[in-house]
């Protein structure tokens, strides 16, 4: 009988309903979201891997996603090209990265990459970025310019001094700013290189200033699943990187972080949280997805060991020292829910409980036999602690579980000025807003 490692983790999949009603009872708790349970890590490979891709219908005429009773969820921009992730400039403009895993930097042949194209825009990138603004405070944009182009898959975004920061997947990149301007005129300067290419959508770099604007963080995801090309081609890679403004000073600030594509600051705290997306083939239930601080300095377990001191046994190479050393996580947040968006809520308009809590976006799995994820996430804090399960908060992306069919994709979050919540639905191409009634 194989073995399972059993600790406690809040673990959230989809809703128990979308299971098979013959499904024995404690495969059914393992799903319910409403749950807070004892869950035991299988032993890897208890189930078979599979490539099970969503299929993507769009979003019906008049349909919404679903957020909780109080809350309004209205369609605040559509045909953008693949958005990927928000960014809120300090005086309200909304500014949207647009781009997409392209088939050239996917190692993948034959069926499976029909599979992925059909559940993702795998086509030529747009590679820009979109200014929205909203001049007259109705919750919809009434202007709307592409404010730079020409880039190379772009995903981060900062405006940070006079300077407006674009994290291309190749490198850090940096243009003179005003407030208010609608379009980058001027050429920018490459102020940090970055590895590039990647497995899956890990060519996203994500990027963030601390509150004295002195530091910023760099997000970079892995170059492979599980370091099967080596540790030569991981140089710089599923770490967060710390900068200077002007690119100098690089140093890595945590290691070990498969895919760390949600960074924020806690506000009050200044503390970097990072949401992760973790490995894949191991199962249907490993590994969870997770929200984490990250501590400087500090190792979170890729590619030897993962949530904490569980060792991966593909690596080649055994790293017994790395393993010991792995820090645990904060959350589990679910395998394969794709956790790649992260937003700490600033604003005043939603109820107490959401504030300073972690809105998290989950692009959904591929490698799960019943989907997960597909929703937009919710994590209560208290005494700056995450609460120890996270709730549904925007849901309604999977249209029929049995066909694997999803009217969207939820990635990036964002709150902007007036207190709403913004999700970038990439794969309809749409902006999503809620708001408190």
């Amino acid at each position: 009988m194989k073995t399972y490692l059993a600790y406690t983790l809040s673990i959230t999949l989809l809703a128990a309903s979308c299971q098979q009603k013959k499904a024995d009872s404690t495969k059914a708790a393992n799903v319910n979201t409403d749950v807070q349970q004892e869950v035991k890590l299988p032993a890897p490979y208890q189930t078979k891997s599979v490539s099970n891709y969503c299929k993507v219908i769009g979003w019906p005429a008049g349909k919404t996603p679903v957020a909780p009773a109080g809350f309004t969820v209205s369609l605040f921009a559509d045909s953008l090209k693949n958005p990927r992730n928000i960014y809120i400039a300090p005086g309200g403009d909304i500014f949207v990265s647009e781009a997409n895993t392209e088939a050239k930097g996917v190692k993948k042949i034959g069926a499976k990459i029909i599979g992925a194209a059909a559940s993702q825009n795998m086509g030529k990138s747009a590679n820009q970025i979109t200014l929205l603004r909203d001049t007259n405070d109705d919750g919809t944009p009434d202007t709307r310019t592409v404010f730079l182009s020409q880039l190379n898959q772009p995903y981060g975004m900062l405006i940070l001094g006079n300077y407006f920061y674009v994290a291309n997947t190749d490198g850090l990149w940096r243009y003179d700013y005003k407030p208010g301007q609608t379009k980058i005129t001027t050429p920018g300067k490459m102020i940090l290189s970055l590895p590039a290419g990647g497995y899956n959508n890990h060519w996203t770099r994500n990027i963030k200033a601390n509150a004295a604007g002195t530091k910023i963080y760099v997000a970079v995801g892995s170059g492979t699943n599980i370091a099967e090309q080596g540790m030569e081609v991981e140089k710089r890679r599923a770490d967060v990187l710390e900068i200077n403004p002007d690119g100098s000073g690089e140093r890595v600030y945590a290691s070990g972080l498969r895919n760390p594509a949600g960074i924020a600051l806690q506000p009050g705290t200044g503390v970097l949280y990072a949401v992760v997306n973790e490995r894949d083939k191991l199962g249907d239930d490993l590994v969870p997805d997770y929200l984490t601080s990250v501590k400087e300095g500090g190792f979170y377990g890729w590619p030897w060991a993962y949530f904490g001191q569980h060792e991966d046994p593909r690596p080649e190479v055994k790293r017994p020292d790395m393993v010991k050393k792995t820090i645990t996580p904060d959350l589990s947040l679910g395998p394969h829910t794709a956790s790649l968006g992260l937003e700490f809520y600033t604003g005043k308009k939603f109820p107490v409980k959401y504030h300073n809590g972690a809105f998290i976006g989950q692009h959904g799995s591929w490698n799960r036999s019943v989907l997960s994820g597909y929703k937009v996430g919710f994590v209560p804090f208290t005494n700056n602690k995450p609460a120890p399960k996270m709730e549904d908060f925007l849901t309604g992306f999977v249209a029929n579980l049995e066909k694997k069919e999803v009217y969207g994709r939820p990635v990036g979050v964002a709150v902007a000025k007036d207190g709403s919540l913004l999700v970038a639905d990439d794969a309809s191409n749409r902006i999503w807003r809620v708001s408190a009634k």
